[in-house]
Protein backbone atom coordinates (compact mmCIF):
# COMPACT_ATOMS: atom_id res chain seq x y z
CA UNK A 1 0.00 0.00 0.00
CA UNK A 2 1.50 2.96 -0.82
CA UNK A 3 2.28 5.88 1.57
CA UNK A 4 0.53 8.49 0.05
CA UNK A 5 -3.27 8.70 -0.53
CA UNK A 6 -5.05 7.98 -3.79
CA UNK A 7 -4.52 11.04 -6.32
CA UNK A 8 -8.28 11.73 -7.16
CA UNK A 9 -8.35 13.22 -10.75
CA UNK A 10 -11.11 15.31 -10.02
CA UNK A 11 -9.16 17.05 -6.88
CA UNK A 12 -6.27 18.22 -9.10
CA UNK A 13 -6.04 21.91 -9.40
CA UNK A 14 -5.53 22.97 -12.81
CA UNK A 15 -1.42 22.89 -12.98
CA UNK A 16 -1.67 19.19 -11.85
CA UNK A 17 -4.39 18.73 -13.98
CA UNK A 18 -2.78 19.91 -16.92
CA UNK A 19 0.70 17.50 -16.27
CA UNK A 20 -1.74 14.81 -15.29
CA UNK A 21 -3.57 15.03 -19.13
CA UNK A 22 0.02 15.59 -20.66
CA UNK A 23 1.76 12.05 -18.55
CA UNK A 24 -1.82 10.60 -19.48
CA UNK A 25 -1.15 11.12 -23.15
CA UNK A 26 2.91 10.57 -23.05
CA UNK A 27 1.98 7.41 -20.92
CA UNK A 28 -0.72 5.43 -23.21
CA UNK A 29 -3.34 6.35 -20.67
CA UNK A 30 -1.50 5.09 -17.31
CA UNK A 31 -0.72 7.45 -14.44
CA UNK A 32 1.18 4.45 -13.01
CA UNK A 33 4.73 4.01 -11.64
CA UNK A 34 6.32 7.31 -9.97
CA UNK A 35 3.95 9.93 -11.64
CA UNK A 36 1.28 10.18 -9.07
CA UNK A 37 3.81 11.08 -5.79
CA UNK A 38 5.30 13.09 -8.47
CA UNK A 39 2.03 15.05 -9.27
CA UNK A 40 2.06 16.42 -5.60
CA UNK A 41 4.97 18.54 -7.45
CA UNK A 42 3.71 19.62 -10.53
CA UNK A 43 6.89 21.28 -12.06
CA UNK A 44 8.58 18.34 -10.57
CA UNK A 45 6.13 16.21 -12.39
CA UNK A 46 6.20 17.99 -15.64
CA UNK A 47 9.67 17.86 -15.89
CA UNK A 48 10.18 14.50 -14.78
CA UNK A 49 7.70 12.93 -17.09
CA UNK A 50 9.32 14.76 -19.97
CA UNK A 51 12.64 13.88 -18.92
CA UNK A 52 11.06 10.19 -18.63
CA UNK A 53 10.04 10.22 -22.48
CA UNK A 54 13.38 11.15 -23.72
CA UNK A 55 15.11 8.64 -22.17
CA UNK A 56 12.58 5.67 -22.48
CA UNK A 57 11.65 6.71 -26.45
CA UNK A 58 14.39 9.36 -27.86
CA UNK A 59 18.16 8.17 -26.52
CA UNK A 60 20.30 7.48 -28.93
CA UNK A 61 20.75 3.74 -27.58
CA UNK A 62 18.42 1.34 -28.83
CA UNK A 63 15.55 0.19 -26.66
CA UNK A 64 17.38 -3.24 -26.00
CA UNK A 65 20.50 -1.28 -24.30
CA UNK A 66 18.04 1.06 -22.52
CA UNK A 67 15.80 -1.28 -20.96
CA UNK A 68 18.55 -3.39 -19.79
CA UNK A 69 20.27 0.01 -17.87
CA UNK A 70 16.62 0.45 -16.39
CA UNK A 71 16.96 -3.16 -15.40
CA UNK A 72 20.34 -2.81 -13.99
CA UNK A 73 19.13 0.29 -11.40
CA UNK A 74 16.12 -1.67 -10.76
CA UNK A 75 18.08 -4.27 -8.94
CA UNK A 76 20.36 -1.80 -8.06
CA UNK A 77 17.58 0.01 -6.24
CA UNK A 78 15.58 -3.15 -5.54
CA UNK A 79 12.85 -1.04 -7.26
CA UNK A 80 9.80 -3.71 -7.41
CA UNK A 81 7.37 -1.83 -9.52
CA UNK A 82 10.30 -1.10 -12.09
CA UNK A 83 11.20 -4.09 -12.39
CA UNK A 84 8.02 -5.45 -12.92
CA UNK A 85 7.09 -2.60 -15.69
CA UNK A 86 10.35 -2.95 -17.81
CA UNK A 87 11.39 -6.30 -17.70
CA UNK A 88 8.19 -7.63 -20.26
CA UNK A 89 9.27 -4.86 -21.97
CA UNK A 90 13.21 -5.42 -22.09
CA UNK A 91 12.52 -9.33 -23.13
CA UNK A 92 9.85 -7.61 -25.88
CA UNK A 93 12.87 -5.36 -27.18
CA UNK A 94 15.46 -8.33 -27.55
CA UNK A 95 17.26 -8.69 -24.24
CA UNK A 96 17.26 -12.42 -23.59
CA UNK A 97 15.44 -13.77 -20.85
CA UNK A 98 18.73 -15.89 -19.47
CA UNK A 99 20.27 -12.43 -19.15
CA UNK A 100 16.91 -10.96 -17.44
CA UNK A 101 16.68 -13.65 -14.98
CA UNK A 102 20.89 -13.33 -13.87
CA UNK A 103 19.85 -10.07 -13.48
CA UNK A 104 17.45 -10.52 -10.96
CA UNK A 105 19.53 -12.87 -9.00
CA UNK A 106 22.14 -10.05 -8.81
CA UNK A 107 24.86 -12.17 -10.95
CA UNK A 108 26.70 -10.69 -13.84
CA UNK A 109 25.14 -12.11 -16.82
CA UNK A 110 26.64 -14.23 -19.31
CA UNK A 111 26.12 -11.89 -22.69
CA UNK A 112 25.76 -12.61 -26.22
CA UNK A 113 26.11 -9.60 -26.94
CA UNK A 114 28.91 -7.01 -26.27
CA UNK A 115 27.53 -3.95 -26.34
CA UNK A 116 24.83 -5.17 -23.64
CA UNK A 117 27.52 -6.21 -21.62
CA UNK A 118 29.32 -2.74 -21.50
CA UNK A 119 26.15 -1.07 -20.63
CA UNK A 120 26.26 -3.32 -17.54
CA UNK A 121 29.62 -3.26 -16.76
CA UNK A 122 29.64 0.48 -16.80
CA UNK A 123 26.13 1.06 -14.96
CA UNK A 124 27.29 -1.26 -12.32
CA UNK A 125 30.70 0.49 -11.86
CA UNK A 126 28.92 3.42 -11.86
CA UNK A 127 26.79 2.54 -8.98
CA UNK A 128 29.28 0.49 -7.12
CA UNK A 129 32.77 2.78 -7.67
CA UNK A 130 30.52 6.45 -7.55
CA UNK A 131 33.20 6.35 -10.55
CA UNK A 132 33.50 5.00 -14.31
CA UNK A 133 37.49 4.19 -15.07
CA UNK A 134 39.01 5.58 -18.27
CA UNK A 135 38.73 2.10 -19.42
CA UNK A 136 35.06 1.29 -19.35
CA UNK A 137 34.91 5.23 -20.57
CA UNK A 138 36.77 4.75 -23.22
CA UNK A 139 34.96 1.57 -24.31
CA UNK A 140 31.99 2.92 -24.16
CA UNK A 141 32.67 6.21 -25.98
CA UNK A 142 34.27 3.95 -29.25
CA UNK A 143 31.15 1.57 -28.95
CA UNK A 144 27.89 4.64 -28.55
CA UNK A 145 29.71 7.78 -28.62
CA UNK A 146 29.84 10.70 -26.99
CA UNK A 147 25.85 11.54 -27.24
CA UNK A 148 25.10 7.23 -26.63
CA UNK A 149 27.08 7.65 -23.04
CA UNK A 150 25.95 10.80 -22.10
CA UNK A 151 21.97 9.19 -22.94
CA UNK A 152 23.23 6.35 -20.56
CA UNK A 153 23.92 8.21 -18.06
CA UNK A 154 20.63 10.53 -18.56
CA UNK A 155 18.55 6.89 -18.35
CA UNK A 156 20.51 5.96 -15.53
CA UNK A 157 20.04 8.81 -13.57
CA UNK A 158 16.62 9.01 -14.38
CA UNK A 159 15.55 5.63 -13.48
CA UNK A 160 17.49 6.49 -10.24
CA UNK A 161 15.24 8.77 -9.37
CA UNK A 162 11.84 6.56 -10.81
CA UNK A 163 13.66 3.91 -8.18
CA UNK A 164 13.72 6.23 -5.07
CA UNK A 165 10.34 7.64 -5.68
CA UNK A 166 8.75 4.73 -5.90
CA UNK A 167 10.57 2.85 -2.91
CA UNK A 168 10.24 5.64 -0.72
CA UNK A 169 6.53 5.87 -1.23
CA UNK A 170 6.30 2.19 -1.14
CA UNK A 171 4.52 2.58 -4.85
CA UNK A 172 2.40 -1.02 -4.50
CA UNK A 173 2.41 -3.63 -7.40
CA UNK A 174 -0.73 -4.51 -9.32
CA UNK A 175 -3.06 -6.67 -6.84
CA UNK A 176 -2.11 -10.60 -7.32
CA UNK A 177 1.77 -9.91 -7.92
CA UNK A 178 4.57 -10.96 -5.75
CA UNK A 179 7.38 -8.29 -5.29
CA UNK A 180 10.76 -9.48 -7.41
CA UNK A 181 12.84 -8.46 -4.34
CA UNK A 182 12.22 -9.46 -1.18
CA UNK A 183 13.01 -7.01 1.62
Amino acid sequence: MSRLSDLNPKNLDAEQRSIYDDILKSRNGSIGGPFAPWLRSPVLADRAQKLGAFCRYNSSLAPRLSELAILVTARQWRANVEWFIHAPIAEAEGLSGTVIASLLADERPDFWHDDEALIYDLATELYEQKRVSRMTYDLAVAEFGETGVVDLIGILGYYALVAMTLNTFEVSLPEMQNPPFSD
